[in-house]
């Protein structure tokens, strides 16, 4: 005849186990449904985001990018993978589906649409590009650079490539919406 105490623990672990599972089922839910964490694997996006920040990719938005989002997207096929980064990479969206983009006027800016782009998230004194270009977006596709333009492989380095340096809009894991690590840089992103 069994135990009481023995028993009575069956239940205990059974409820215990139900928890664990349901708390699997819960952060799988949330992670692929709602919010995904990705650390910022390099440099590339400086000042706004440091190497090693973990920052939390926001998936309620669906494809649906705008300019000046920064996004996590997978770059497979895309960009190019080394052993130091992951198919997974954050840029900032300049342009998208009907855009023109052109590098550069006369004051080695940016002109978006026939006007010149604002970049108040470049670092002061950064130069734009020195890579020249000037195209168009293709619908469902986007034109991403680095806010660290010295130090960024992004749309300007592939427009020979398939897809001319586009990315597709669903490639998009979401928005890159806050910094949670380290705790003394973390907060929301602005756009």
């Amino acid at each position: 005849m069994p135990s009481t105490s023995s028993t009575r623990r069956r239940p205990l672990l059974v409820a215990a186990a139900a928890c664990v599972v349901l708390l699997l089922v819960v952060a799988f839910g949330v992670r692929q449904f709602v919010a995904a964490p990705f650390r910022v694997p390099s440099g590339s996006m400086e000042p706004t985001l440091r190497s090693g920040d973990v920052i939390l990719a926001d998936r309620t938005g669906g494809t649906a990018v705008q300019r000046g989002e920064l996004v996590v997207f997978d770059g497979s096929g895309y960009f190019p993978k080394d052993g130091a980064i992951s198919r997974y990479w954050v840029k900032r969206v300049v342009a998208v589906g009907g855009d023109s983009i052109r590098c550069c006027d006369d004051g080695g800016h940016l002109v978006l649409n026939g006007e010149r782009l604002e970049e108040p998230y470049l670092a002061p004194g950064t130069d734009t590009t020195t890579v020249r270009f000037d195209l168009e977006v293709p619908e469902g596709r986007m034109f991403v650079l680095g806010d660290n333009r010295a130090d960024s492989t992004d749309s300007r380095f592939l427009l020979g490539s398939p897809g001319g340096g586009m990315i597709p809009t669903d490639r998009v894991i979401g928005e890159a919406s806050r910094i949670v690590w380290p705790l003394g840089r973390a907060g929301r992103l602005d756009r």
